[in-house]
């Protein structure tokens, strides 16, 4: 899949510019791609996205309508727009598997490449990664509170216009909101696409009962009804038993019913006991309108007895307590030809992590996470040592004696081209899955949740110690 080379900012374009007339546009360079804060204010986000990203890198040229297009804004010059005609990315990225549970300062991509194709990716890679995170994250969260209950992904007609929609479906997808509405996601990406129909059906003839029963007549073994149209225990429910009844006389059942107004977790036991006494007992029943996990967790505590939840707008705007959330995911550069770099400011916590790095994960003997380490490229971490909180080094703990420590990241693209098959929907799906199971408990929590650890070593933290003195004694790092 070929994005645009102009999907980018314009600075982008400027110091590719500018590094290419100074000579420095193939000196080495790192750069990692990371977040400081979890996203909803929660305990932990989930990686997604960036398979999506490996394809624009892989797909990565400028084609002559693009080319012509910089030259008539009139500020680039002719060797520069020359030097585009053959720019590629060729370089590396290590990076987490998606799904994977992810935390605040954790580099989730590394970019190694020339400064040209380091420097210049930057605003795709952001646009990617930080969207579909975000939306696994919050699929994570949605399909987390609804237990056993499935989630349906209900969001196109709300999403950030249709690159938008599909980016969610298959971040969602990722998250565990396994099938969608949205039919082109089914094309791209192979998700189970469900749907039934909307109040204008209902409508559009002349009573409710003769609408249930054209539809039922339309989709005998897949028929699930809209009951909320104008009363829902008064008429949609029982109205859909009566064509339910009729069904079974042809020898098909009611798929379910489906609820998107009102007192959901009043009107699903209310259903569920009319299904119920009515001989409908595997009869499903879907609830709709503005869900998010902190209603869900309100039905689920007042009885409810929803079996599928349709999450469109919370979930496709990523929308959290305070309104609608941003990841917030940076890209900084760590290390330039041999020399590592860090962005020093006032608070030691909004300080860049220096150089090549890794991330690692420190396991309990039960299989639970403990803590992540980032440390640096070449530097062995063993059960025993000491590492340090990178917002307050002088907080430090020691791996557990009994831990095992993993190596989080891989190498997913060498010189331009992937290393590795690319995983399916399912299989990422099942890492989240597993991940979740694996987390601290109190990380899941929707309010005040756990803190999760994430330490640096020994060895980073006396480089950033190093480098910032150095830039407050007036070098320049």
């Amino acid at each position: 899949m070929r994005f645009s080379p102009l999907l980018t900012d314009l600075y982008e374009l400027t110091m590719l510019a500018g590094y290419f007339e100074e000579g420095m546009h193939e000196t080495p360079a790192v750069f990692d791609l990371f977040f400081r804060h979890n996203p909803f204010k929660g305990g932990y986000a989930i990686f997604a996205g960036l398979d999506t990203a490996l394809s624009y890198l892989e797909n990565l040229t400028f084609n002559d309508d693009e080319i012509a297009y910089l030259q008539g804004l009139g500020i680039f010059k002719p060797g520069f727009l020359e030097f585009l005609r053959s720019f590629r990315f060729r370089g590396r990225i290590t990076a987490m598997p998606e799904g994977s549970a992810v935390f605040g300062r954790e580099p989730l991509v590394t970019v190694e490449g020339t400064l040209a194709e380091a420097q210049f990716v930057e605003t795709a890679l952001l646009n990617i990664i930080n969207f579909q995170t975000l939306v696994a994250t919050k699929s994570a969260r949605i399909c987390h509170a609804a237990g056993k209950a499935s989630v349906i992904e209900f969001g196109l007609r709300r999403a950030h216009g249709p690159n938008g929609g599909l980016s969610v479906a298959r971040a969602a997808y990722i998250g565990g909101a396994r099938s969608t509405s949205n039919v082109e996601a089914g094309f791209t990406f192979g998700i189970p696409v469900k749907g039934t129909h909307a109040h204008s059906w209902i409508m559009s003839f002349p009573d409710e009962l003769t609408a249930f029963r054209k539809y039922a007549e339309v989709f005998p073994e897949s028929c699930l009804l809209l009951v909320d149209t104008y009363d829902t225990l008064k008429s949609g429910v029982p109205n859909a038993i009566n064509v339910g009844k009729e069904l079974l006389a042809k020898g098909y059942e009611l798929l379910g019913i489906r609820i998107d107004s009102g007192d959901l977790a009043y009107l699903s036991r209310e259903s569920r006991r009319m299904l119920d006494e009515a001989g409908f007992p595997d009869a499903r029943i879907v609830a709709s309108n503005e869900i998010d996990e902190y209603v869900i967790e309100s039905i689920l505590a007042e009885g409810g007895r929803v079996d599928i939840y349709g999450v469109g707008t919370k979930l496709a705007t990523c929308s959290g307590t305070e309104g609608v959330c941003a990841l917030g995911g940076v890209y900084k550069l760590v290390r330039i030809g041999d020399r590592p770099k860090l962005k020093v400011t006032s608070d030691i916590a909004k300080s860049t992590l220096p150089d090549r790095k890794r991330v690692l994960r420190v396991i309990d003997p039960d299989g639970s996470f403990h803590m992540d380490i980032i440390a640096l490229a070449d530097e062995e971490v063993r059960p025993g040592d000491t590492v340090y909180n990178p917002a307050s080094p002088l907080q430090h703990t020691v791996i557990p004696d009994d831990a095992v420590i993993e190596e989080l990241r891989l190498v997913v693209m060498e010189n331009g081209k992937r290393t590795r098959p690319t995983p399916t929907l399912d299989a990422l799906a099942d890492h989240c899955t597993e991940q979740l199971q694996q987390l601290p408990q109190g990380c899941l929590r929707h309010i005040n949740p756990h803190i999760y650890k994430v330490s640096i070593s020994r060895r980073l933290n006396d480089l950033r110690n190093r480098l910032i003195e150095e830039v407050e004694q007036g070098y320049l790092v």
